[in-house]
């Protein structure tokens, strides 16, 4: 085995335990992380102790969760130029005009994931939070991929009580490159929120 493999093998590994952690909450015990991972518990100990040292990982009593160091380069990511920054701005209008949580999603493996997010008042039913992953059949989801211009809403169709409005951002291509959703409680109007979101995107 070469050299550039066995580093190949390595980072696959690290990776793989990484993500082990995220899909268990970011917080999970050795042996846990192991069987998730198919590897020997000596294996993602040893990896697991590398990832602690680089600040990825922290170790919590017998237990690991993800550490500062993702955090850090997670928010260095930017699916475009300006995107965020751009968002933040009309986010927040969307929340103070509606009271809605706003969010602003890209593509991402078939999924739309939140890079930029305003809690509202739909917190008790969907906490926003960058990262959070929206499923295909979410106004969110249909925004990115649908030909249709919107708005598309959606009324409890996904979560009981929540309704959602989203619409896509062009760039100046016209190629859709995000899309702007709000969520509300059910029992809020839903074509103010659409119109607010109709503005912001």
């Amino acid at each position: 085995m070469t050299g550039k493999s066995v580093g190949r093998g390595v980072l696959d590994g690290a990776f793989a335990l990484l993500d082990a952690l995220r899909r268990a909450g970011g917080e999970a015990g050795l042996t846990e992380i192991a069987v998730a991972c198919g590897v020997p518990k000596g294996t993602a100990h040893r990896l697991l102790e590398q990832l602690a040292a680089l600040g990825a990982v922290e170790r919590r009593g017998r237990r690991y969760v993800l550490g500062p160091e993702l955090f850090r380069l997670g928010q260095s990511w930017q699916p475009y130029p300006g995107l965020r920054a751009a968002a933040r701005t009309p986010l927040l209008r969307v929340r103070m005009t509606t009271g809605a949580s706003a969010v602003l999603v890209v593509p991402c493996d078939g999924r739309a994931l939140a890079v930029a997010s305003v809690p509202g008042l739909a917190e008790p039913l969907v906490p926003v939070r960058d990262g959070m992953c929206f499923p295909p059949g979410t106004a969110a989801g249909s925004a990115l991929t649908s030909r249709e211009r919107g708005p598309f809403v959606d009324r409890e169709g996904v979560v009981p009580g929540l309704c959602c409005a989203a619409l896509p951002v062009r760039g100046r291509d016209g190629r859709v490159v995000a899309a702007l959703a709000a969520m509300t409680p059910a029992d809020r109007p839903l074509a103010p929120l659409a119109a607010a979101v109709a503005a912001a995107a």
